[in-house]
């Protein structure tokens, strides 16, 4: 089914969306995997921590608990209770060292209790 998902995408998404997906499981290599309403979540025991969203002129990497993560990482743009977002433009390079600390604090927030 993740097969399938990058085998949907637009040409000119695909290098990017693909250099996302392995910044996140460089970062987290036992995350589990699953498309969910057209996007590629991402979870680890079973709770939501971020999904890959590909749209026309660039793809999201959305973080569930972003806001606590907003300090840390200015990146992260969004408003309100919970999300936040990373925007990656399909013709610049994917900075794969900030997707890799901002996995790891969105895993160790998540599961820090």
């Amino acid at each position: 089914m993740v097969a399938s998902f990058f085998d949907s995408l637009p040409p000119g998404q695909t290098a990017t969306v693909m250099a996302l997906h392995q910044a996140v499981m460089g970062a987290a290599p036992g995350i589990d995997q699953a498309v969910r309403w057209g996007n590629l979540m991402f979870l680890a025991r079973g709770q939501h921590v971020a999904t890959l969203v590909p749209h026309k002129a660039q793809a999201h990497l959305q973080f569930f608990q972003g806001a606590l993560l907003a300090d840390q990482f200015p990146q992260l743009e969004g408003v309100g209770k919970g999300m936040r977002i990373l925007k990656f433009r399909y013709s610049q390079p994917v900075d794969g060292d900030l997707v890799c600390r901002v996995i790891a604090a969105a895993m160790a927030l998540r599961f820090s209790a």
